[in-house]
């Protein structure tokens, strides 16, 4: 089986974008990363596959203390009702399995069905780290970087302040 991070790796270099990679045991959760990450600079998300009501899909990345409201979260993006998206989903649409769920995978939504919605903290944020499409790594990218590649797939980029929507309820 080939490697699913060579392909954006390659994706990412024909961009010029300089990335760094850590090896480590798969992660599955964003606790599991906290215990196991040590002094990786940078900060951390938590990425949300979800659809609504109407099938529309949305990853959501947050950084990994962001409170997210899944009830209100429809309102925010100004969608139908959210739900998480069933891995077998997942897997058709970003090409990566529950614990991988990444922006990087967005190279893998050749349809572009995601929608894609980013906390400003990250948006504004200096050093990034996210699993490459395998959750037994965390790759560092600089803020910047990801907006660039983002774009670069034809993504428009909703950036979400999720302090501001845990007030505004």
């Amino acid at each position: 089986m080939s490697d699913p991070s060579t392909a954006l790796f390659d994706y990412l270099e024909n961009l010029g974008i300089k990335t760094s990679t850590h090896t480590h045991v798969p992660l599955f959760t964003v606790e599991d990363s906290q215990k196991l990450r040590g002094d990786l600079p940078g900060l951390h998300s938590k990425n949300l596959f979800v659809k609504d009501k109407k099938d529309a899909l949305w990853l959501v990345v947050a950084e990994e203390n962001t409170e997210i409201r899944m009830n209100h979260l429809h309102k925010t993006l100004g969608c139908a009702r959210l739900s998480f998206g069933k891995p077998e989903l997942l897997l058709e649409t970003l090409g990566v399995i529950p614990g991988s769920v990444t922006p990087f995978a967005l190279i893998n939504d050749h349809a572009r069905k995601v929608n894609f919605a980013l906390d400003s903290k990250l948006a504004k944020g200096d050093i990034l780290n996210f699993h490459p499409l395998r959750n037994d790594r965390t790759t560092t990218i600089q803020s910047d970087d990801l907006l660039r590649f983002i774009t670069s797939l034809g993504y428009a980029i909703r950036i979400v302040d999720f302090d501001e929507e845990i007030g505004s309820f």
